[in-house]
């Protein structure tokens, strides 16, 4: 009977302890950011779209943003809380179906790491707001900084430069 109850207290103890694998990370936490709001908040402002992928980490398909053919002078923001990231002078064709950056306005973006593919990326998110924005490569322009900045559109709004 002893045998049976230590079996069943350690049973127990065991199943109820998480991992590290199951704890979120202090970057997923909203309280790290200047706009902290609640999952209803983000939600009743934001489009379902903006919502999945801003919020959960989801990625928008390739060439379906208006943003990839935008040229003109200004600056992309958070569709989140209008934080600048972008300018349009760094952005580049990529081919990747992205709207692509070789470099964030200075504080617009913060930086952390995913392995949902099963291999770590460098993610980019907003540094105001902690909305995920997409993710950094090493393959970009060599002729500037090597890294290209694969944002989500959905992500972004744009504000042209005025004149």
């Amino acid at each position: 009977m002893k045998k049976i109850l230590l079996f069943s207290l350690l049973s127990a103890f065991l199943m109820s302890c998480n991992g590290n694998a199951q704890k979120k990370s202090n970057k997923d936490s909203s309280e790290n950011y200047e706009v902290n709001k609640t999952e209803a908040e983000w939600k009743k402002e934001l489009s379902a779209e903006e919502f999945d992928v801003l919020r959960n980490a989801a990625t928008e398909r390739p060439f379906s943003s208006e943003l990839n053919n935008i040229k003109e002078p200004g600056t992309f923001v958070c569709a989140a809380c209008g934080n600048e990231l972008y300018k349009t002078e760094h952005k580049f064709m990529s081919g990747t179906g992205w709207p692509s950056f070789d470099r964030a306005i200075e504080g617009g973006v913060a930086y952390g790491s995913d392995s949902k593919l099963g291999y770590q990326r460098d993610e980019v998110h907003c540094a105001k707001c902690g909305g995920h924005l997409g993710h950094v490569f090493n393959d970009g322009p060599r002729e500037t900084t090597g890294k290209r900045h694969c944002i989500n559109g959905v992500a972004m709004n744009f504000l042209p430069e005025e004149k």
